[in-house]
C-alpha cells in the first residue's frame, strides 16, 4: 500500500506541469438560494462543461485565461447566460437560476413536487452511468417514514418487509445480499448476525438529502453490487440559513394506538461563508401490532395436511431517533475539508403471543389428527430497559473527514477516512411455556388459503390442563465495526474541446470487524408452577383478527407475570447459543483506474477496471450435542479465505439531442459471503426440528452485467425512459433446506437442515419502462396533474441448485414490479395517490417443488397531501397501506399458506413550520 501511494504522489507530481490555472467554481442555486443538483453549466466556446453535485457545487479547472459565455441549464428554469473574464487564477462565482414561464403566465416549477422532481432528473439526466435519482423534496410527496419505503417508489425496486416496514432491499429481481448500501460512499455495517444486509428500515427518511441508486456502478465504486448500489447522501450546508420544524400524531387501528413523529433542522454558513453547517434530527414513535398465522404443509400417501400451525398476536412499539451533524470548511477556492456524521437507532419493544399446534399426525378418514399445543409468552425483565417486553435495540453510526483539494492549478485530490458501526442488542429476553400433548383436532379447508385446525377437546383453552414445558432466558449481541480511508485522483489530460478527457484512479481500505456473543438459560420452575394455571394469565383473542376470527389465541401467561419472575440458577443450554457465536476480521484492498472520454460533443464513454483483494479470519464453535455437558466442551473452529477479483468495466453514453439519451454499460461486480455462512457451525433446535449449518468452502458470487437504457426528459420536467438488462452470474448463494436424521439425546428424528451453498450459474434478463409528466398541455385546472409509474419485468434461470432440475428461477427475482401516482399541486394544495406492486418470487429453494418457499405478490395504496397556510406554515396528511396488504409467504403452490402476517392501514396528520 505504501507504494501504491507514493507511485500516486509522483504521478500527480508529473501530471501538475501545467501552464494554465484559471478556473471558475462555485454553486448554483434557484429562486430561493437552494441549490440545484444536476444543472449544466458550460463554455460552449471551449467545449467544455460540468454538471453540479448533490450540492450544487461546480468547478470548471484547466481553462485558459480570457472572456467567456458562461451558460447554465436546468429543465424547467430559464438558461442563464453571463460573461466573465478568468485571470491566471480560480475565480469563485455562484448563479442563480428562475423558473420557467408558460404560456399561461404560470410557473412551471412550483410546488415541492416539481421542484423534487426537476432537481432528481436534471442529478440522473447529467450521470455518466445508469441511475436513478430520488431527491428530498421527492421522498417529502410519498408517505414514507424510512428509506426503504422510499426506495420502493424507483424503477426495478422492491423491498421485503418486517412489521409493516419495508426493510431489505431487492434491485432488479436480486435479492438483498446481492446489492449494496452505502452512507456518502461509504458501505454501512450491518447490525444483522447472520448477513451483510443493511436494514433500511433504521434510517429515516427525513435524514437524507438524495438516494442515488446506481444499476451500473462505475471503476471508482466499490464492487460488491450485483443488482445496484445504493448511496444515500447526507445534508450538506446551504448558501443562506435554513430551519424548519415539523410533528405529525396519527393512529393504528390494528391495536387503536398512536404514532408520532417529531423532526427539525437547522443549517447555515458562518466566518464570511467559509464555515458551513447543518443538523438534522428525527425521532419516530409506532404503537402498533400484527395479526400472524403460520402453517407447515406436509404430503404422504398422495394427502396434503397440516403438520404445524401457529396463531400469533404481535404487540410492537417501534421507537426510531436519528441525528445528524456535517460540516464544512473552505479557507479558499482550492480547498475544503469537512465533517460529516449520522447516528441512528431503532428500539422495538415487542410481546408475542404464541399458540402452535405441533407433531400433528396425518389425519384420519374424518379428517381427525391428534396435535401437541404449546402456548407461549414472549416478553422480557420488568425493568426501565425492557419493560415487560423483548427489546431489540439497533444502531448505527459513521463518521468520516476528509478532503478535497485543486493542486497545481487542475488536478483534484480527494481523500476521506472514517469509522462506522452497527449494533444489535436483545437484553433479558424472556420466553415461558405450557403445553398439552392430547389434542385433537379437525383440520378444515373450506378456506382454501386460510385452513383451520378445530380442536374437539373442550379443554383447549384450559389452562389446567397444559403442563410446563420451561421457562428461557437469553441475551444477545452482534456488532460489526469498519475503518475505512480512500484517495482518489482526477487528472485532466485534455480539458476543454470536442475530444477532452481525464484520468481518475485511486485506493481504498476497508477493514472490518464482526462478532455475535449471544447467551441462553433455562430454568427448571415445574415444581413451583406444575400447570398454566398456577400463574397469571390473560385471554389475548383478537376480535375482528385479520387473519380471520376463526383463529382464537385464548389464555397465556401475562407479559407482567413473565417479566416479574426471579430467575436464579438456570442452566446454560449450549446447543441454543453456542453455535450462533462467531467472530470475523475482513481486510478489503482496492484500487482502480478509469479514463473519461469525449469523443466529438455527444459520445462519451468511461474505460476502467477495478481490482478488490479480500482476506477474511474467522472463528466459530462447535459441539456434541450428544455429549456437551459446559462450555469446557466447547470447541473453537478457524478458518481464512482469500480471493482476488477483477473487475472491468466499460460504459457509453450518446446525446441523441439535448434532452434525449442513450446509455451502454458492460459491468462486472461480486457479492461475498456472509461471515456467518463460512463459519462450519451446527446449530441444532430440536424442539422445531430444525437445523442450520455453515459452509466454509463457499466462493464469493460473481456478475457479468449488460444494460442498455434510452432516455428522453420533458422540457417541462418529466422523463420517459425505456431499457433492457442481462446479468450472468457464476457461483451464485442459496438456501437450499434438506431433510437429514439427526439424533438428540437419543432420540433420532428427521430434521429440516438450512445450508448455503454455491450454485452453477444463473442468468437474469429483462427490462424497465418509466414515465414522469407534468400534464400541463390540459385545460384548466387539470394542467396541475403528474402522473407517475414505472413497470419493471425480470426473468431468470439457474443450474447447478443440488438435487433439483436446471432452470429455476433464482431466489429473489421478482418477476413483475409496478410503481403509479397520480399528483394534483397548486401553489398551496398538493395531494398525491401512489400504488406499489410486486410479484411473488421464490424465496427458499426446498429440496423439491413441494418444500419451495415463495414471497408473495403485495400491493400497497398510499395517500398523502398538504396545504400550505402561509409562505412559512405548511399542514399535511397521509394515510398509508390502504388495502390492508399482508406479508405472506407460501409452501409449493400459490394456496398453500405459510405465513400471512396483516397489519391494517395507518394514517397520521402534522404541521411543518419553515423559518
Amino acid at each position: 500500500m505504501k507504494k501504491l501511494i507514493l507511485i500516486t504522489l509522483c504521478l500527480v507530481s508529473v501530471l501538475g506541469y501545467s501552464q494554465s490555472k484559471s478556473g471558475l467554481k462555485g454553486r448554483v442555486l434557484d429562486e430561493t438560494n437552494q441549490p440545484l443538483p444536476g444543472a449544466t453549466i458550460s463554455i460552449p466556446s471551449l467545449q467544455v462543461g460540468f454538471s453540479t453535485d448533490f450540492n450544487g457545487n461546480y468547478e470548471l479547472l484547466n481553462i485558459p485565461v480570457g472572456n467567456y459565455e458562461v451558460q447554465i441549464s436546468f429543465l424547467g428554469y430559464q438558461t442563464l447566460t453571463e460573461t466573465i473574464t478568468l485571470t491566471n487564477n480560480i475565480k469563485s462565482k455562484n448563479f442563480s437560476l428562475t423558473p420557467k414561464i408558460d404560456r399561461l403566465d404560470e410557473v412551471v416549477i412550483k410546488g415541492s413536487i416539481g421542484k423534487g422532481q426537476a432537481k432528481a432528473l436534471n442529478q440522473q439526466k447529467n450521470k455518466e452511468n445508469i441511475t436513478n435519482i430520488i431527491s428530498a423534496d421527492q421522498v417529502g410527496k410519498f408517505p414514507d417514514a424510512n428509506i426503504g419505503d422510499a426506495l420502493k417508489r424507483v424503477p426495478g425496486i422492491s423491498m421485503q418487509n418486517d412489521q409493516g416496514e419495508a426493510r431489505d432491499i431487492v434491485i432488479r429481481g436480486l435479492a438483498p445480499q446481492l446489492n449494496s448500501v452505502t452512507l456518502n460512499g461509504d458501505r454501512i455495517p450491518s447490525a444483522e448476525g447472520d448477513n451483510r444486509r443493511v436494514q433500511m428500515d433504521l434510517i429515516p427518511s427525513d435524514m437524507i438529502q438524495t438516494i442515488e441508486v446506481n444499476k451500473a456502478v462505475t471503476p471508482d465504486m466499490e464492487g460488491d453490487a450485483i443488482g445496484g448500489s445504493v448511496n444515500l447522501v447526507t445534508r450538506s450546508a446551504p448558501t443562506t440559513f435554513r430551519a424548519f420544524v415539523a410533528g405529525s400524531y396519527g393512529q393504528n387501528p390494528v391495536r387503536n394506538t398512536p404514532n408520532y413523529n417529531v423532526s427539525a433542522l437547522v443549517a447555515n454558513r458562518a466566518f464570511k461563508d467559509k464555515l458551513g453547517y447543518v443538523i438534522n434530527a428525527s425521532y419516530n414513535s409506532n404503537d402498533y401490532g400484527s395479526d400472524n398465522v403460520e402453517f407447515e404443509w406436509e404430503k404422504e400417501n398422495n394427502k396434503t395436511y397440516i403438520g404445524e400451525h401457529d396463531i400469533r398476536r404481535y404487540d410492537v412499539k417501534r421507537n426510531r431517533m436519528s441525528v445528524s451533524a456535517n460540516l464544512d470548511w473552505t479557507p479558499d477556492n482550492n480547498n475544503t475539508l469537512f465533517f460529516k456524521s449520522m447516528y441512528n437507532q431503532r428500539n422495538d419493544y415487542e410481546n408475542r403471543y404464541r399458540v402452535r399446534f405441533r407433531k400433528i399426525d396425518e389425519p384420519d378418514a374424518t379428517g381427525l389428527s391428534k396435535a401437541e399445543v404449546r402456548r407461549q409468552t414472549k416478553g422480557g425483565i420488568n425493568n426501565d430497559t425492557n419493560d415487560n417486553t423483548r427489546l431489540e435495540r439497533q444502531s448505527t453510526y459513521n463518521i468520516s473527514v476528509g478532503g478535497e483539494h485543486i493542486i497545481f492549478g487542475n488536478i483534484k485530490l480527494n481523500w476521506k477516512t472514517g469509522t462506522a458501526k452497527a449494533k444489535e442488542e436483545r437484553p433479558d429476553e424472556r420466553y415461558i411455556s405450557f403445553e398439552n400433548d392430547d389434542i385433537e383436532v379437525m383440520q378444515d379447508f373450506s378456506r382454501t388459503n386460510f385452513p383451520v385446525l378445530r380442536p374437539t377437546n373442550n379443554d383447549f383453552n384450559d389452562p389446567s390442563t397444559f403442563d410446563y414445558k420451561e421457562v428461557t432466558q437469553q441475551q444477545g449481541f452482534t456488532q460489526e465495526r469498519k475503518i475505512s480511508s480512500n484517495f482518489d485522483v482526477l487528472a485532466p489530460i485534455n480539458a476543454t474541446g470536442a475530444y477532452k478527457n481525464s484520468l481518475k484512479f485511486g485506493f481504498k481500505y476497508k477493514y472490518k470487524e464482526k462478532v455475535r456473543d449471544n447467551s441462553f438459560y433455562e430454568y427448571d420452575l415445574e415444581d413451583q408452577f406444575p400447570t398454566m394455571n398456577t400463574t397469571t394469565t390473560n385471554d389475548y383473542t383478537i376480535n375482528g383478527y385479520l387473519a380471520g376470527n376463526d383463529y382464537k389465541s385464548g389464555l397465556f401467561v401475562s407479559k407482567e407475570f413473565l417479566g416479574n419472575l426471579n430467575l436464579t440458577g438456570g442452566e446454560l443450554v449450549l446447543d441454543e447459543f453456542v453455535p450462533e457465536n462467531y467472530d470475523a476480521n475482513e481486510n478489503i484492498y482496492a484500487a482502480y483506474g478509469m479514463l473519461q472520454q469525449n469523443l466529438g460533443n455527444n459520445f462519451s464513454f468511461i474505460a476502467g477496471v477495478r481490482v478488490e483483494k479480500t482476506t477474511i479470519d474467522y472463528n466459530g464453535f462447535a459441539i456434541d450435542v450428544e455429549t456437551a455437558d459446559d462450555l469446557s466442551d466447547v470447541t473453537k473452529t478457524s478458518g481464512t479465505r482469500n480471493y482476488t477479483n477483477w473487475l472491468p468495466n466499460l460504459q457509453a453514453k450518446y446525446n441523441i439531442d439535448k434532452n434525449t439519451i442513450v446509455r451502454a454499460a458492460w459491468t462486472n461486480t461480486i457479492a461475498r459471503p456472509n461471515y456467518y455462512d463460512l463459519v462450519p457451525y451446527r446449530n441444532i433446535n430440536s424442539d422445531d426440528i430444525e437445523a442450520e449449518y455453515g459452509n466454509p468452502n463457499l466462493d464469493p458470487t460473481e456478475a457479468m452485467n449488460f444494460d442498455l437504457m434510452f432516455e428522453h426528459y420533458f422540457s417541462n420536467v418529466g422523463i420517459i425512459s425505456a431499457g433492457v438488462f442481462y446479468k450472468d452470474l457464476d457461483k451464485f448463494i442459496y438456501n437450499s433446506v434438506t431433510e437429514e436424521p439427526i439424533t438428540v439425546g437419543g432420540v433420532t428424528e428427521t430434521y429440516d437442515v438450512t445450508r448455503p451453498f454455491n450454485g452453477g450459474t444463473a442468468e437474469i434478463y429483462g427490462f424497465e419502462v418509466a414515465l414522469q409528466r407534468k400534464l400541463n398541455f390540459l385545460p384548466g385546472f387539470l394542467r396541475n396533474l403528474t402522473v407517475y409509474g414505472n413497470y419493471t419485468y425480470t426473468d431468470s434461470k439457474t443450474d447447478g441448485i443440488a438435487d433439483r432440475e436446471d432452470g429455476l428461477p433464482l431466489a429473489g427475482a421478482v418477476k413483475n414490479m409496478f410503481n403509479g401516482s397520480l399528483a394534483y399541486e397548486s401553489s398551496k394544495l398538493s395531494i398525491r395517490a401512489s400504488l406499489n406492486f410486486a410479484d411473488d418470487y421464490i424465496f427458499e429453494y426446498g429440496d423439491d417443488a413441494f418444500t419451495d418457499v415463495f414471497y408473495d405478490e403485495q400491493l400497497f395504496v398510499d395517500l398523502n397531501a398538504s396545504y400550505r397556510i402561509t409562505k412559512n406554515l405548511q399542514i399535511f396528511a397521509e394515510a398509508k397501506n390502504l388495502t390492508n396488504q399482508e406479508l405472506r409467504f407460501y409452501q409449493g403452490a400459490k394456496h398453500q399458506t405459510m405465513q400471512a402476517e396483516f397489519y391494517n392501514y395507518n394514517w397520521n396528520a402534522g404541521l411543518k413550520y419553515n423559518f
